[in-house]
Parts: structure tokens; sequence; C-alpha cells
């Protein structure tokens, strides 16, 4: 499996323009890139749906698992994973630290939020 480097995940976090893409059902046309908040944890890139799992760009990335993102200059093919358990403290905590003073805060450590949290693997 393919991994980000140290420099890309330094790139990411410093960013706030990631714009996600999950394929849409033919699996090879990308969707419209929907821009989200992301956060890293350890080595790994995370996203959460504002709107839970109702929201589209979210069911398309389960559905689907994959599509490509754009941030800090890069374009990425990636896989998408879902994460529940113990991890979603930290990136709360992450989510905390980056957007601290954003009224959207609360919103993204919600239990809804949480619900819709995405890992954004390399591919």
């Amino acid at each position: 499996m393919v991994a980000w480097s140290k420099e890309e995940l330094r790139k990411i976090a410093d960013a706030d323009d990631l714009h996600i893409s999950p394929f849409r059902e033919d699996g090879k046309t990308y969707g419209t890139p929907t821009w989200i908040w992301s956060v890293v944890v350890g080595d790994s890139l995370y996203v959460r749906a504002y709107n839970g799992q109702s929201s589209r760009w979210y069911q398309a990335a389960i559905r689907q698992k994959a599509g490509r993102i754009t941030v800090a200059g890069m374009t990425k093919e990636v896989a998408f994973e879902p994460v529940d358990g113990p991890i979603n403290d930290l990136i709360d905590d992450a989510y905390r630290e980056k957007y601290k003073g954003s009224p959207y805060l609360h919103s993204m450590i919600s239990g809804r939020a949480r619900a819709a949290t995405v890992k954004i693997i390399p591919r």
C-alpha cells in the first residue's frame, strides 16, 4: 500500500483547501469537487462530512471507495476507508487544533460528523 510522504502530509496539514472528488457510479468519472476540512493524525489523512452520512460526497466515497483529491497544489488518486473507534478522539483533537475559533468546529466534532469520518489513502 502506498503511503503519504512526510512532506505531503506537512503540506496537507498546513492547507485549508482540500477538494474531494469520489468517483461517480460508473467508477471512472470524478464527481464534482467538494471543499472539505481535513486533518492529519500521525501518518494518516482524515476528513469528515459536515452533514454526516447523508452527505453526497461521503456516500459516493464509501460506495466507490476511490477518487481523487486536490490539496496544497497537488492532485492525488486516492482510496477512501470509513473510520470508527477510538481514533476519532485523536481526530477530534486535530480538528480542535487546526480549526480553533471557527463557528463550524462544534459541528465537525459532533456525533453526526464523527459517524462520517473517512481516511484518505494515496494509491
